[in-house]
């Protein structure tokens, strides 16, 4: 039985059939309880794809990716997507990930939010400048970023704090005896990156160390690269005594070119890599910052997109999360 044949069958109008079985409030409670226990009684289900069009909501939440893209490949990511994924199910929501080519990145937000096809996106890998957090803005279009930008206006982001990560990773080494520390860090026109060095910087300087130039290196955020990276600074004389690599996706290269170089990693030379690295593909137990919980705060992006589109101001839907060090085998005491 459709809604018609309900409200005919009642001798009511489709309207307040409607409205009586979405919870209006104008609907007296009398005839809301003698339309539910009709449709109760009939087996009626209301058509979901015509139930959010009457809202004027899709059911729909979205995530963009930029192609070639190296987190479809990436556990950390994969696992952050079945939290989405888990949350919206369990609302009788759903979840698209929408692949474009990178020239095509801003374009499809824009035609993203004219088409209607979601009711509001989590927007990744936030940039210090970020044009795609400024679009969603003026635009009005509810968003919740995956780490934050700079930019003077109120937004929802959920994040983990950096000043944190770096303070643990610094002075765990620095307890270890090592003053010689180089960062590797992804492209600093990404935000946590960005964010990252600063305050490597600064630990260094309150420690009263000043990082050696040559041993701060950046643009690297897959295995290619964080290899290349850790050529680098094998050839630096002197080397350092220890690295942190400001991203798992690169940490695999880096532990990879030092074992292709012979160096004993945790004696030679000591590494911290900021994010999980999948021991199946370097076999050693890497010193990490760890991320908790990659599953459960997946999850939780979606729940503050949800409250957005609820009206929570997004100034009470910003969330830092805690990372915690996790020691390895790959941290010793320097020998020099």
């Amino acid at each position: 039985m459709n809604l018609k044949s309900l409200a005919i069958a009642l001798g009511m109008s489709k309207t307040t059939v409607s409205r009586a079985l979405n919870g209006y409030p104008e609907v007296n409670s009398r005839t809301r309880e003698i339309v539910l226990a009709a449709a109760k009684k009939v087996g009626y289900r209301p058509n979901p794809l015509a139930r959010s069009l009457a809202v004027g909501r899709s059911n729909v939440l979205g995530m963009i990716l930029p192609l070639p893209s190296n987190e479809l490949g990436d556990s950390v990511f994969l696992s952050l997507i079945n939290g989405m994924s888990d949350a919206v199910e369990a609302s009788k929501m759903s979840l698209i990930l929408s692949p474009v080519s990178p020239q095509n990145e801003l374009p499809s937000y824009d035609t993203m939010m004219r088409s209607h096809q979601v009711d509001g996106l989590v927007v990744g890998r936030t940039k210090v400048k970020d044009e795609r957090i400024a679009c969603l803005m003026r635009a009005g279009f509810p968003f919740v970023a995956h780490g934050r930008t700079c930019i003077d206006a109120p937004y929802a982001y959920f994040d983990y704090d950096h000043d944190t990560g770096i303070d643990l990773a610094v002075s765990f080494l620095l307890a270890h005896g090592h003053q010689r520390i180089a960062l590797l860090s992804a492209p600093l026109d990404l935000h946590f990156a960005y964010e990252r060095k600063q305050r490597f910087l600064r630990c260094m300087a309150q420690a009263g160390l000043q990082a050696d130039p040559r041993h701060l290196l950046d643009q690297a955020l897959d295995r290619r690269s964080g290899y290349q990276a850790m050529q680098q600074l094998l050839a630096c004389s002197p080397r350092p005594t220890a690295v942190i690599v400001d991203n798992h996706l690169s940490g695999v290269g880096v532990v990879r070119a030092l074992m292709d170089a012979g160096i004993t990693i945790g004696k030679q030379m000591s590494v911290i890599v900021w994010g999980s690295v999948e021991d199946s593909l370097i076999g050693i137990d890497v010193s990490t910052i760890a991320q908790p919980d990659v599953h459960r705060a997946g999850a939780r992006m979606v729940e503050m997109l949800q409250a957005l589109l609820a009206g929570t101001p997004p100034e009470q839907l910003q969330e830092i999360w805690q990372p915690v060090l996790l020691p390895g085998a790959t941290v010793g005491h320097c020998v020099e």
